[in-house]
């Protein structure tokens, strides 16, 4: 019995020994072997440090009906909420669709925007397109949409495409259908139509 406690002892001891030098052999070549040849530069560092800083969600989707009972669906790349004004949130990539409770609709997108929930505003600031079922096709320098009322009106002159030729307008407005009432839209200051009759 006094030989097993003798052996268990001197493996004790030895291991007390051995042990603290693994351990210092290990950590001499974890710093030999971990010095990186490219070091992280400052810019990679302050982005990182901009995206944790920064409440970003990707693929955001909101959906709503209006007054008159249109879908609304908002979809984007990103949203991230403003730091100036708590109830805007600001888009990139964004596209708008609103199904008419006639079966009609139309989409809107633009590369930023923004959205106002308090005013239910939604905003397509720079290059907006809209495209309507009805064969319109459109590009204006920012709209604005009211998603309660279903209300789109531009903010610049625009540029349209339609069925029954090619106009201008310094303004255009776009009234969703509602109960006895079908879309429609009003083209004011300054039209220049371009009619182009359908050959049979």
């Amino acid at each position: 019995m006094a030989v097993a406690d003798n052996l268990y002892s001197q493996i004790i001891g030895w291991a007390k020994i051995i042990l603290p030098l693994c351990a210092l052999a290990l950590l001499s070549t974890l710093f030999l072997f971990a010095r990186s040849t490219t070091e992280p530069t400052d810019i990679a560092l302050a982005e990182v440090e901009a995206i944790a800083r920064e409440q970003r969600i990707s693929a955001p989707e909101f959906s709503g009906v209006t007054d008159a009972g249109a879908i609304i669906n908002i979809s984007a790349d990103s949203a991230r909420p403003d730091s100036l004004r708590p109830d805007t949130v600001n888009i990139d990539d964004m596209l708008m669709r609103m199904d008419n409770t006639d079966g009609s609709h139309i989409e809107v997108t633009a590369t930023l925007g923004e959205i106002d929930g308090r005013a239910q505003i939604a905003s397509f600031l720079g290059l907006a397109r809209l495209v309507t079922s009805q064969g319109y096709q459109m590009e204006t320098n920012g709209l604005v949409a009211e998603l309660r009322t279903g209300l789109i009106t531009s903010e610049g002159l625009l540029e349209a495409r339609a069925p029954f030729g090619q106009l201008t307008a310094g303004k255009m407005t776009i009234q969703m259908a509602s109960k006895g009432f079908t879309q429609h839209m009003l083209f004011t200051e300054g039209v220049h139509l371009l009619y182009m009759p359908q050959t049979p």
